[in-house]
């Protein structure tokens, strides 16, 4: 989905750099996956993207929001959210669900991650998964009834039900969450969309904040041109 980054382990290296703009930079990988119907949007090494976008906020969760808005898959701040995740993530789920549930999504996931859920206190309602017939989760999907997808993959295979769950993703044009630090970056994302929107701001005006203030001016075409001329004479 993203790559999710704050400064914390180099933040000796970065107080050492003069006038470092405070605040978190989340760069997103820009995938085509629309243009090929039928592929898995899990990331692999054979992936090659068509563009990198920036987001950048004091807020960590408002930067990747920023980011996932500039690939064209921004993140809902209501509806219903898809949750189905491998064993090994079952029990960190817990806690980004609820905190979803707190926010009013709807829950809905297949019948392992649903059990997790149920058994926290968590309300969710149940899916057919793809294997188990009609009425499932990528029909769900592709019926426009699923605003968020959380799906950490059990494996990669052109038949497994997470491979359906995530091309019919890419074709309703979802977003995806197939890790859990995304997952967790996007419910702070999420929180802080729905805290209110976030003016843009340009990189001038993100350096300005430090204390060291700008170090670009803003000239006119005109005033260049004469500067230049100046010299030249």
């Amino acid at each position: 989905m993203s790559t999710f980054w704050k400064p914390g382990p180099v933040r000796r290296l970065r107080n050492s750099l003069p006038n470092v703009p405070e605040g978190t930079a989340v760069k997103a990988a820009v995938l085509p996956f629309g243009r090929f119907p039928g592929v898995d949007t899990v990331l692999g090494p054979e992936m090659k993207s068509t563009g990198e976008v920036m987001g950048i906020d004091r807020d960590p969760g408002m930067a990747l929001a920023k980011a996932l808005v500039s690939t064209g898959s921004g993140l809902p701040t209501s509806g219903t959210a898809f949750v189905s995740v491998a064993n090994r993530d079952k029990r960190a789920i817990v806690f980004p669900a609820k905190r979803l549930a707190d926010l009013g999504f709807r829950l809905v996931a297949t019948s392992g991650t649903a059990g997790v859920l149920e058994r926290a206190g968590i309300p969710v309602e149940r899916v057919a998964k793809v294997s188990e017939g009609p009425h499932n989760v990528a029909e769900l999907i592709r019926g426009g009834k699923v605003d968020l997808v959380i799906n950490t993959p059990f494996g990669r295979g052109p038949r497994s039900d997470g491979y359906f769950i995530r091309t019919a993703t890419a074709a309703a044009g979802v977003p995806c969450i197939t890790t859990l630090p995304g997952v967790f970056a996007a419910v702070r994302g999420i929180e802080a969309l729905r805290g209110g929107p976030s003016e843009p701001s340009s990189l001038q005006e993100h350096h300005a904040t430090t204390s060291g203030g700008a170090s670009q001016v803003r000239i006119s075409f005109a005033e260049a041109a004469a500067s230049v001329s100046g010299e030249a004479g």
